[in-house]
């Protein structure tokens, strides 16, 4: 009788015990399964140590309540946190489940590089080479990685390029199976070893009526040169020794009017096609020199051969002008003329960043797509001074973009320039402006090198005159720039007011 009360006394005993115990959190929990091999079960959503969500085994009775009290208490007071566990939480995991299973699991198609921003295209974005693609990968990249890769999303390499700028190799791929450009970017992007991947883009030079411009022996007047104060300029500056770099569709450099002008040459389309009227064009308004005057004639032009001609146009990829853009700055370039435009482009927007930060300072068209046109790009990247086109009667180009990236203006509306073969050209276009203020900048950076963008962007918008609303506005940015105002503003006080703003 005694027995069967003390063994009675034992269980009323482990039975309260089991409450608090279970209660002591799962490590606790844990320990006290391996001790006495009751059952208890751990809910996946409980971290380890909260309290209250575990069932413990019962320990190894003591003298007193025996072996079998220990048990006892382990197998209800696991049977009674178990219910527990099972009303309030998911279905338990067991402790002597696979270790797999308690493992946390992976989001969804989570990627070594989910945090980086996606160069699949915008919806309704085809401006790109339609199976082409450009990636930047790390020169730290093995060899036998990029094979891997390349054999793995059936890809054909067309081009390397070693980018100082991006400080990384940039390859240009072929998609071999057809697949969309898309589809091959957004596979691309789970690759570990790949910085980026993007479409090609394309841009065009804008110019009307490329290929189809009026030509003569002879230039007509410049009425560019008076609108710009440039006669006045040039007394004080000429751009002497200036690097301009000209990112365009290659030059003609036997043309009299640029005799001396460039001093270095880069072909970065590959291309054995003739030079383009465009980029012979863009050169003679900045550094022409002798009978036909340019912005800057003592420039020097590094000429970059990035668009390549047919009959009609040109066209340049990203892959090409990324070259360009390289080779420029490796020039030492000052000025970064860009008389193109295109897409919105982050392998661009990178170099772009890089270039500037080394000292460069870029000019490019605003574009020729009109008033309702989104932004285009280069001109409305924040690292780059956008101009915009107008003609003798100060009204803007017709077709020349708006928006408030627009800076300044300078002719553009039936301004002569050099042709090809030793002809003259009379077209418009926000190219032909662009190049016109790349040249006043090289004015500026003769009289003081060490001028940094800001600064050049300051001075060009302070000194320009204001033309349409009060004001900055989106159709003239600050209005025409003034070339001899701005050369004045870098003079001492008393010079200026000796040679009053006329």
């Amino acid at each position: 009788m005694r027995t069967r009360r003390v063994l009675k006394a034992v269980l009323i005993v482990a039975l309260a015990a089991s409450l608090p115990l279970a209660m002591s959190g799962a490590s606790h929990a844990q320990s006290m399964f391996s001790r006495g091999k009751g059952v208890g079960v751990k809910p996946p959503t409980a971290p380890p140590g909260r309290p209250g969500m575990s069932g413990g085994g019962g320990g190894r009775g003591p003298n007193w309540g025996g072996v079998g009290a220990g048990i006892a208490a382990g197998v209800i007071g696991g049977i009674i946190m178990q219910g527990i566990a099972n009303a309030n939480t998911a279905p338990p995991e067991y402790y002597d489940d696979p270790p797999q299973r308690a493992q946390p699991r992976r989001a969804p198609n989570r990627t070594p590089n989910a945090n980086r921003v996606s160069g699949v295209p915008v919806a309704g974005e085809n401006r790109y080479v339609p199976d082409e693609i450009v990636a930047t990968i790390p020169v730290t990249v093995a060899p036998r990685t990029l094979a891997a890769i390349e054999q793995r999303h059936r890809l054909s390499r067309v081009e390397t390029h070693r980018s100082a700028l991006a400080s990384a190799t940039l390859l240009r791929w072929r998609i071999a199976d057809g697949r969309g450009v898309p589809a091959a970017i957004r596979a691309l992007e789970r690759e570990g070893a790949i910085s980026g991947a993007q479409p090609n883009y394309v841009y065009t030079l804008q110019q009307d009526d490329q290929g189809a411009q009026k030509t003569a022996s002879v230039p007509v007047p410049q009425y560019a040169l008076d609108k710009l104060n440039l006669p006045q300029a040039h007394e004080r500056t000429r751009g002497d020794g200036v690097r301009v770099a000209v990112i365009d569709s290659g030059i003609d450099v036997s043309h009299p009017a640029l005799q001396g002008a460039v001093v270095a040459q880069f072909n970065a389309a590959a291309s054995s096609a003739d030079v383009h009227n465009h980029g012979t064009g863009i050169a003679g308004l900045i550094a022409a020199r002798g009978g036909f005057t340019g912005s800057a004639p003592a420039a020097q032009i590094l000429a970059v051969r990035a668009f390549d001609p047919d009959s009609t146009s040109a066209q340049a990829t990203t892959f090409a002008i990324l070259k360009g853009l390289d080779w420029s700055v490796e020039q030492r370039a000052r000025v970064i003329n860009m008389s193109f435009a295109g897409p919105a482009d982050p392998a661009m927007t990178r170099a772009l960043l890089a270039a500037s930060r080394k000292g460069a300072i870029l000019v490019a068209a605003a574009g020729n797509a009109g008033a309702q046109s989104p932004p285009l790009y280069p001109a409305a990247d924040p690292n780059v001074i956008a101009v915009t086109a107008t003609g003798a009667e100060d009204a803007v180009f017709p077709r020349a973009n708006r928006g408030r990236y627009v800076m300044v203006a300078a002719p553009g509306i039936d301004v002569v320039a050099p042709a090809i073969a030793g002809g003259y050209q009379v077209s418009s276009g926000t190219s032909l402006s662009a190049a016109e203020v790349s040249g006043v900048i090289a004015l500026l950076l003769q009289r003081r090198p060490g001028l940094k963008a800001d600064a050049v962007r300051a001075i060009l918008t302070a000194t320009a005159r204001d033309l349409g609303n009060p004001g900055r506005d989106d159709v003239f940015g600050a209005g025409l720039v003034d070339a001899y105002q701005a050369v004045m503003s870098l003079e001492p006080k008393s010079a200026q007011a000796e040679n009053p703003v006329r």
